[in-house]
């Protein structure tokens, strides 16, 4: 019993660890939604999850590449609580004609705070799906997005869920290019960003919790790649369900999710950065905190006033008040120094 119990607990641990990256990008690296995929050249290779990855889970079957080739590389920035993607792909028959559903998508789904639960009413056998009570808690503490490739005389994408402001600025936004008509062959990019959300209910974003993306967490993520191809349709109206889970019931179960990891910054680049707190008017004492990039080992603080520290965290107590103080930031480390001042910023009684 015990070496059961103990494989059970060896599984449960495997499936926990992340398999999936999401590269970081500086704060002036952001992607430009335009379609375009120079903003996207730094991400290494290893970042992008390709059709290998993908298998049709209805029918047991490897995706084609011939018929469908995919890759999907995902970014964050520190201080931004959104998720961005580049979307590129080949496929031998674009299918986009009809105004519903009947297109090619890729359905994302995400779990923000990887808390599992149902995503739709369909995983929940407590609520009958296509009720108004099974509408009011899809897409709540997770989200499933159907984005159409292309999107042609319709949204971008429909959210399966009761939160439709969500598609909209400034909570998501999308571009997309390519050069193909109706039934042809050829390639599509499309840029995205969206919010996660650990709530999102249909009462607004007013009322809307967003999820708090941390370098170093987990969260919960996949998508499947729904290909039709208008008359070799088979029963479920498209060709093949190329999916990144294990499970096809990932569309409306977060349960089934792969796990993403919020990835440090690839390339460490000294950056010497700081913020500070006044702690205390009538002393005049003031905190400092140290926020530099890129692993620096020594720190040198000018507090404009004559003195200096060499703590990473220094309190300062100014003798005189003033607004017109410089306070510099020196840091060095094994690429180097840098240096960030405040000008005027600290302003004392």
């Amino acid at each position: 019993m015990k070496s059961v119990y103990f494989l059970g607990l060896l599984l449960c641990t495997v499936n926990a660890i992340a398999e999936f990256k999401i590269y970081q990008f500086e704060k002036h690296e952001i992607p430009r939604i335009d379609g375009e995929v120079a903003d996207w050249a730094m991400v290494p290779e290893s970042y992008a999850v390709g059709s290998d990855r993908l298998k049709d889970t209805l029918r047991g079957t490897k995706n084609d590449p011939a018929n469908l080739d995919v890759s999907v590389k995902v970014g964050w920035v520190k201080g931004l609580n959104r998720l961005y993607f580049l979307y590129e792909a080949y496929d031998d028959y674009w299918d986009f004609r009809m105004p519903g559903m009947h297109n090619d998508i890729l359905e994302v789904m995400v779990d923000g705070n990887a808390s599992g639960g149902p995503i739709t009413a369909i995983a929940d056998p407590a609520v009958k799906y296509g009720s108004w009570e099974g509408y009011l808690m899809q897409g709540v503490q997770a989200q499933n997005y159907h984005i159409f490739t292309p999107s042609v005389g319709k949204n971008w994408a429909m959210i399966w869920g009761c939160q439709p402001w969500a598609l909209e600025f400034p909570w998501s936004n999308a571009a997309q290019s390519y050069f193909f008509k109706h039934g042809e062959s050829g390639r599509y990019t499309l840029e995205f960003w969206i919010t996660p959300f650990d709530h999102a209910p249909i009462d607004g974003p007013e009322k809307a919790v967003v999820s708090e993306l941390k370098e170093g967490a987990e969260i919960g993520l996949s998508w499947v790649v729904l290909d039709y191809d208008d008359e070799a349709a088979g029963k479920n109206g498209y060709r093949s369900f190329n999916n990144l889970s294990r499970e096809t019931g990932v569309h409306s179960n977060a349960d089934f999710l792969r796990r993403f990891k919020l990835m440090p910054l690839e390339n460490k680049v000294l950056e010497a950065k700081w913020s500070f707190k006044l702690l205390d008017r009538t002393t005049r004492k003031v905190a400092f905190r140290d926020e530099s990039g890129g692993e620096p080992q020594l720190w040198h603080w000018d507090f404009g006033d004559g003195f200096v520290s060499t703590n990473q965290h220094p309190v300062h107590f100014y003798k005189d008040g003033g607004c017109d103080r410089v306070v510099t930031l020196t840091v060095e480390g094994k690429s180097g120094s840098d240096s960030f001042s405040r000008i005027w910023e600290i302003c004392l009684p």
